[in-house]
C-alpha cells in the first residue's frame, strides 16, 4: 500500500494521476434555488478567463479553422449536450452490439494503472479498440552510481497472454526515467546502461516497445534550461529510439520495438525553454514513432474549471503542428491527443481544493445528489454543482459520451491519433465511440 500511495504523489506531479477518496456528501442539489444559480454563473466566468492561460484569447488569437462538428444521434440519443443524471446513471452499462467495431482510423493508445484491475478488464474486454496498450509498470532509477529498472513485479504474465490471445494491440509499457538527468546525460556509460536496460526488459518480457516519460522531471530538474543540456536530453531520446528499431519483435519478425515518448502542452502562450516545441517534434521524428500529448488537467484545485477545454487542445495543437501547410503538419500522425477519462471535484466555496473522481465516484454523486448537468460550450464539457454535509459547495468535471465525441472528432480533424488517461476510471459507453 506505501508504494501504492508513493506512486499517486508521482502521477501528481505529472498531473496525470487517479486521485480518489472523496468526502460523504449528503445535500441534494436544486435547479430553482437562485443562489446556486448565480454561484454557477461566477463560477463559469470564473474559469473561462483563467489567467494562467485564457482560452477565449486563443480561441480568437489561434483559431486554428478546425471544423465544427454537430453533434450525432445514436440510437439511443445520448451524444447530446442536454444530459439527465438519470439517463447517464441508467445507461452507463450499455455497450452496443457491434461494441468491437472501431469507428476511427487513428491510432489508440490507452493506459492502464496497476492500483486501478479495472483497466486491466476494460482493455481485455475492448482489445479491438485500442493499437497500443501501455501498462503503468517500470521506473528507471539512480541507485548509487548505477542504475536498475524497477517494475517487474508489477507486470502480470497470465493479462500479457489473455490479452494477446484476443487482439493484436501492441504492449508498451510506461517507463519513468527517475535517473539523476546530470549523470545519465551527460555520461556515455550511464546512457547506454539506461537503454541496454530498456531494451533488454523489452526482450525479456515479449514487450512491442515502451512508452518514456522524462521530460517534465527533466524540466523540473533544471536541465531544459541549459542549451547544452537539452541537446543532450534530445540525443538520449533519440539513440533510444534506434536502439530499439534496431530490434525485432519476436512475435511478428516484421515489427520493430517502438518507442512512444510523453510530452506535455505548452505552459503560457508563448513556448518556453523547457516547453516540448515543433523544433522538437521534427528533431525526433525518425526516432519516435508515437508522442503522448497530455491535453488534460488543464485546471487545478486553485483554478478549478475544465480538464480540458477545446479551444486550448486546438491552441496546443497549433502551436506544436504549425497553421495548416507547415512541413510540421505532416507529423499529426504521431501525435497522440491526450483524453481524460477521469474527472476532477473541485471546492467552490470555503476554501479550494479537489480531489480527482474516477467512474465508480462519480455514479455515487449522481445517485447521491440528483444534480442538474450543464453543458458548458467554450470549454465543450459537462459539469454540476452540489452541496457536501458541511454545506460547501463543490463543481464536478467529468466526461461524458458528448465531450468525448468532440475531442475523437478533433483528433480525426488534424490527423492525429489519441492516448487516454486511463481506461479504468471510464464509464462502460465510454468505450463505444472508440
Amino acid at each position: 500500500m506505501a508504494r501504492r500511495r508513493e506512486r499517486r504523489v508521482e502521477q501528481s506531479q505529472d498531473r496525470r494521476k487517479e486521485r480518489v477518496g472523496t468526502a460523504t456528501r449528503e445535500d441534494k442539489f436544486s435547479d430553482s434555488d437562485a443562489s446556486d444559480c448565480k454561484l454557477i454563473g461566477i463560477f463559469v466566468v470564473f474559469f473561462i478567463v483563467i489567467p494562467a492561460i485564457s482560452v477565449l484569447v486563443y480561441s480568437i488569437k489561434y483559431g486554428s479553422g478546425t471544423k465544427r462538428f454537430e453533434p450525432v444521434v445514436t440510437e439511443r440519443g445520448l451524444i447530446k449536450t442536454d444530459i439527465s443524471y438519470q439517463e447517464i446513471l441508467a445507461e452507463n452499462l450499455k455497450i452496443p452490439e457491434n461494441a468491437s467495431q472501431r469507428h476511427y482510423d487513428y491510432p489508440v493508445l490507452a493506459y492502464i494503472t496497476p492500483w486501478n484491475s479495472r483497466g486491466y478488464e476494460m482493455a481485455n474486454r475492448f482489445n479491438s479498440k485500442f493499437t497500443h496498450l501501455s501498462p503503468v509498470w517500470y521506473d528507471l532509477k539512480s541507485q548509487g552510481s548505477s542504475l536498475v529498472m524497477d517494475g517487474r513485479h508489477n507486470a502480470d504474465k497470465g493479462w500479457l497472454s489473455e490479452l494477446r490471445m484476443k487482439g493484436d494491440a501492441l504492449v508498451l509499457p510506461r517507463v519513468v526515467l527517475e535517473a539523476f538527468p546530470t549523470k545519465l546525460l551527460k555520461k556515455k556509460k550511464q546512457r547506454d546502461k539506461a537503454i541496454d536496460l530498456i531494451v533488454t526488459e523489452c526482450k525479456e518480457m515479449d514487450y512491442d516497445g515502451i512508452v518514456l516519460e522524462s521530460w517534465s522531471r527533466w524540466a523540473a530538474y533544471g536541465v531544459l534550461h541549459d542549451p547544452d543540456m537539452r541537446n543532450m536530453a534530445l540525443k538520449f531520446i533519440k539513440q533510444l529510439g534506434h536502439a530499439l528499431h534496431s530490434v525485432r519483435s519476436t512475435r511478428n519478425p516484421e515489427q520493430k520495438l517502438q518507442l512512444v515518448y510523453v510530452i506535455g502542452p505548452p505552459h503560457s502562450e508563448k513556448l518556453q525553454q523547457h516547453d516540448f516545441g515543433p523544433e522538437d517534434l521534427r528533431s525526433l521524428s525518425d526516432a519516435v514513432d508515437g508522442f503522448s500529448l497530455m491535453t488534460y488537467d488543464f485546471s487545478g484545485p486553485n483554478n478549478p474549471g475544465p480538464n480540458a477545454p477545446l479551444q486550448w487542445i486546438r491552441f496546443t495543437l497549433q502551436l506544436l503542428l504549425g497553421p495548416p501547410g507547415n512541413n510540421t503538419q505532416n507529423l499529426a500522425p504521431k501525435i497522440f491527443l491526450g483524453i481524460n477519462f477521469y474527472g476532477n471535484d473541485f471546492i467552490l466555496s470555503g476554501g479550494s481544493g479537489g480531489a480527482a473522481v474516477v467512474g465508480r465516484d462519480y455514479l455515487s454523486l449522481l445517485e447521491k445528489h440528483r444534480p442538474l448537468i450543464q453543458w458548458e460550450k467554450n470549454s465543450g464539457e459537462h459539469f454540476f454543482v452540489y452541496s457536501d454535509e458541511n454545506n460547501v459547495r463543490h463543481a464536478v468535471f467529468y466526461p461524458s459520451l458528448m465531450s468525448i465525441y468532440l475531442r475523437l472528432e478533433e483528433a480525426r480533424s488534424w490527423g492525429t491519433g489519441i492516448s487516454i488517461w486511463e481506461i479504468g476510471q471510464g464509464l462502460d459507453y465510454f468505450f463505444g465511440l472508440l
